[in-house]
């Protein structure tokens, strides 16, 4: 698994060479429009929301391809925030989740940025696989409001574990509408973690 992630960073450390030269070429390229109008805050259509999914399922399959599973299975759905979920089914892929979700983290990263690179814009897009993500999101909203219910009913603070910045987001959206709660992140990463608050 570590070979995974050493072979991750250095396809990352190479993709961030020459970004302002990508990005300049993508001002003018068949992207454009779209970027200027998600750039601008405009809605998009589902046309152009169409177009993006199509970019992003395409570099998807490719970088699955160095896996053996670039014709996997891929679930496309909406996630509780507008982002675009794709969720890979294959059974052979558990090596891309690594331990703690960390490898995905990782493939994450280098996936959105060769999506921003393409399209010359940053988009939502989530890649799970197996549904890994969304069992955890499930987790850790559920830990969430456990948490929250203890600050409470302690008059003080709860500190949860370690998280990564997915994972820390999904827990102040848990949190956002319950009024006895505050909610903020101390610590630097990796042992960066959320802290939970009664008001």
């Amino acid at each position: 698994m570590s070979e995974v992630i050493e072979e991750m960073d250095a396809t990352l450390s190479e993709l961030t060479q020459g970004t302002e030269a990508v990005q300049a070429e993508v001002v003018a390229g068949p992207y454009a429009q779209i970027a200027a109008k998600y750039k601008a805050g405009e809605e998009l259509s589902d046309e152009e929301t169409d177009t993006i999914v199509d970019v992003a399922i395409t570099i998807l399959r490719e970088v699955l391809g160095f896996f053996g599973a670039a014709d996997s299975p891929i679930d496309e759905y909406e996630g509780d925030d507008g982002e675009v979920i794709l969720d890979v089914t294959a059974p052979n892929l558990a090596v891309l989740i690594g331990r703690h979700g960390r490898t995905l983290d990782s493939f994450q990263t280098m996936f959105s940025l060769l999506v921003s690179r393409k399209l010359g814009f940053r988009f939502p897009i989530v890649v799970d696989i197996e549904g890994y993500k969304s069992r955890r999101h499930d987790k850790i909203t559920e830990m969430a409001e456990r948490a929250a219910a203890r600050a409470i009913r302690s008059h003080g603070s709860v500190s949860l574990q370690p998280m990564n910045a997915y994972e820390r987001r999904l827990v102040h959206l848990a949190l956002r509408e319950n009024v006895n709660v505050e909610t903020h992140s101390e610590g630097v990463d990796p042992e960066r973690r959320v802290v939970i608050s009664a008001v």
